[in-house]
């Protein structure tokens, strides 16, 4: 993985830039920054509670910094809590990986015979790691990320580097835009659609996206959070 960015994608980011609404840009960043600073600076003591829970019950640093895939195909370096014992293998993640690209290939099935597009019963997920999955809480970091404009609020997840490379020129077009903390995949079919279905969401938010449906998904976000749907 290089980190030129493909014609393609770079085609596929004009064509996004040209065909949104006006204002919307720099509107999205403001209320980025402003929501994220309020969010990191009320919240800071359950974050500080957060990372001593981390430190106490697991081996290993409080956060996890990983390389992902954003705009353009360019690769950054990207934040969240620690849920995973340090060091662990994660062979079986690309694996499945490979062909929930491909294939949709699902990773399990629930007790009911429904299919889960998630990773279920790591062993490697700490106890702590677990709950914080469930809620959501291991993304708070990435508003780091999101100051920084790596990252946005709203908009397609970012893939790591080993699920990027299966990625054709068409699934590449779900990185014309900032990745986001949340998104229209995540907040109504997260993990119950295979990769086909969460391209097909998230190419539809690229095509309609504007403030008031970014606002909708960030109303729609602290529920599906309190749920834990489709964490894991």
């Amino acid at each position: 993985m290089t980190e030129q960015t493909s014609p393609s994608a770079l085609i596929t980011v004009a064509w996004a830039d040209a065909h949104a609404p006006a204002g919307y840009a720099a509107a999205k960043r403001a209320l980025d920054v402003a929501l994220v600073l309020l969010v990191l600076l009320v919240g800071l003591p359950i974050w500080l509670l957060i990372a001593l829970w981390i430190k106490l019950t697991s081996p290993g640093p409080v956060f996890y910094r990983g390389t992902v895939i954003g705009r353009g195909g360019a690769p950054f370096r990207y934040y969240k809590f620690r849920t995973m014992i340090a060091g662990g293998d994660n062979t079986a993640h690309k694996q499945w990986l490979e062909q929930f690209v491909k294939a949709d290939a699902a990773f399990s099935e629930d007790p009911s015979g429904k299919k889960v597009f998630k990773v279920v019963n790591d062993p490697r997920i700490t106890s702590a790691g677990r709950v914080l999955r469930k809620l959501s809480l291991d993304e708070v970091p990435q508003m780091l990320n999101v100051l920084s404009g790596e990252m946005s609020l709203v908009g397609p997840r970012p893939p790591v580097p080993y699920e990027y490379e299966h990625y054709d020129d068409y699934a590449k077009q779900r990185l014309s835009v900032p990745p986001g903390i949340t998104g229209l995949y995540q907040v109504t079919a997260r993990s119950q659609v295979g990769f086909s279905g969460m391209l097909a969401i998230d190419l539809d938010y690229i095509r309609r996206r504007s403030l008031w449906l970014d606002l909708q998904i960030m109303l729609k976000t602290p529920l599906v959070m309190l749920l834990g749907k489709g964490a894991g």
